[in-house]
């Protein structure tokens, strides 16, 4: 294993989120589009101006500041951060971070508040927690992301599925951010995890079809298909979020995979011109770099 080295890895999975969520966000809750979506665009359930990201990139730099702000993962500091940003954009928010939310301005604990999301919704097997986590695969190594992300993930979502496909994408960003490969960082990945839900289905993941919900498992595997099975960037993020449903939040734990892999340079400029936010992001993502473990 190596340092992270340079910039471009670290910033590729940040912006890479951010972009595949922009890219995507027109496209959440609808059918696949008739004409292939190769460009930032406005519109979709939300009005989302062009090149504007959504809770996914709100969360995952919230996520990125508190872990340089405390120099590591702090709980209490990140529910702060995660508060914030739901009461800047309360529309964005999934069923169960919604709730979760909710409940911690009133006054319940954040461990209770995800219990009790958990029972109301009737599970709490979505997706938020995985797309918020590539910035703990930058800030820490391989061995020590698993606990880290599991903490996270449960801040919100108590069924723990949810938190081991988040554990699967940071530990394969973790991976690819310090040098290793993209099918090694998958193997590796997929020998550490303890869930053999996730293990049959990212194991094999050709042989599944492509299910873009809210499900993590699904989302998630949808995600780490198109990755796997993509060899640029661009042709990964267009894969993605073409699929429709949950496109914005494919789009960004697929772009955060194939940012950590093929680095800052391989995304297409005209979608950093189109984004709105490249400079913020790329600055957050370069404080994260500086602090990060670079075993």
């Amino acid at each position: 294993m190596i340092f992270i080295s340079h910039f471009a890895q670290a910033a590729g999975t940040l912006l890479g989120l951010a972009v595949g969520d922009a890219l995507g966000a027109p496209l959440e809750g609808l059918p696949p589009p008739e004409k292939k979506v190769t460009k930032m665009q406005s519109g979709g359930i939300h009005a989302v101006s062009r090149g504007e990201y959504t809770d996914d990139t709100l969360q995952a730099m919230g996520l990125a500041r508190s872990l340089v702000h405390c120099r590591g993962f702090s709980p209490e500091d990140f529910v702060s951060r995660l508060i914030a940003g739901f009461e800047q954009e309360p529309a964005y928010y999934g069923p169960t971070s919604r709730m979760v939310f909710s409940l911690i301005r009133e006054g319940v604990r954040p461990d209770e508040a995800a219990r009790i999301a958990h029972i109301h919704n009737k599970g709490s097997r979505t997706n938020g927690s995985v797309m918020r986590g590539p910035p703990i695969g930058i800030f820490y190594s391989p061995p020590a992301v698993r606990e880290t992300s599991l903490a996270c993930s449960a801040l919100t979502h108590y069924d723990s599925i949810a938190g081991e496909c988040s554990v699967f994408v940071n530990r394969m960003i973790s991976e690819m951010c310090r040098g290793t490969s993209k099918m090694q960082a998958f193997c590796r990945a997929l020998d550490s995890c303890e869930s053999d839900e996730v293990i049959e289905r990212f194991g094999d993941f050709h042989a599944w079809p492509l299910e873009p919900s809210l499900d993590a498992v699904l989302s998630t595997h949808c995600a780490l298909a198109v990755f796997m099975g993509s060899e640029t960037f661009e042709q990964t993020l267009v894969r993605a979020v073409n699929l429709g449903g949950d496109a914005d939040t494919v789009g960004a734990i697929a772009g955060a995979l194939a940012g950590a892999h093929y680095g800052l340079v391989a995304i297409p400029h005209r979608w950093l011109v189109d984004f709105r936010h490249t400079g913020q992001v790329l600055a957050v993502a370069h404080r994260l770099w500086a602090a990060a473990d670079r075993v």
